[in-house]
């Protein structure tokens, strides 16, 4: 979020004199400011016990920090679009469907191309992540990253945009007295996928922004 200037001047202003967060955050909504903007604004000065506002790093974009984080998102969402073809491969093996016509030996080439996916992909997302996780640890202001930040909210949607999706097919098949246990036990896999995706990142994401770099 964009934050004007003229807000993070007057912010500054006003813990350089001494007044408390909750007075100031007061007179900014008051005065009409989106309480996001003034969250936001507060939020680019560390509580820090000293005689001036101390700023916390701004958000930055790095080509290598982008370069790793695009990989390992991508990583990402092959392990999991590939966990998920694997989970859904094997329910077609083991309830076939008569109408639709897919071979046992397609599903096995299906299988055996997930699982190789899965063993290139997972474990390079396992260590980029360790990798990334590091570097945060000895360098807090990387937290501040935009592509890692972007990146997670872009996971945030396309979770989300699956968890819908889920649930209108769900009901669907519900109100149409179609719902079968093949299709059922698919609905459950994709639902525990992304909800799980959903919350590992919602809980990244709010940590962030509860612990910003100091």
């Amino acid at each position: 979020m964009a934050i004007p200037e003229t807000l993070l001047q007057f912010i500054k202003d006003a813990l350089g004199r001494g007044i408390p967060r909750s007075e100031v955050e007061s007179a900014l909504i008051a005065a009409g400011w989106e309480r996001e903007q003034v969250s936001a604004g507060l939020a680019s000065f560390a509580d820090a016990n000293f005689p001036i506002p101390v700023p916390r790093p701004a958000p930055y974009v790095s080509a290598r920090e982008a370069f790793i984080y695009l990989l390992l998102f991508t990583a990402l969402y092959l392990s999991v679009y590939h966990l998920g073809r694997l989970l859904l491969n094997f329910i077609d093996l083991a309830i076939p469907d008569p109408a639709v016509n897919e071979s046992r030996h397609f599903l096995l080439r299906e299988i055996r191309f997930s699982v190789s996916s899965i063993i290139v992909a997972f474990p390079l997302y396992l260590w980029l992540t360790a990798l990334t996780g590091s570097e945060v640890r000895r360098d807090p202001a990387k937290r501040a990253s935009k592509v890692r930040r972007q990146l997670t909210y872009l996971t945030l949607f396309i979770a989300a945009a699956f968890i819908i999706g889920d649930l209108i097919a769900l009901l669907n098949d519900l109100l149409g007295g179609e719902l079968t246990l093949r299709f059922g036990l698919k609905v459950v896999i994709v639902a525990v996928i992304a909800a799980g995706l959903f919350i590992y990142y919602l809980h990244d994401l709010r940590m962030l922004d509860r612990d910003p770099p100091a």
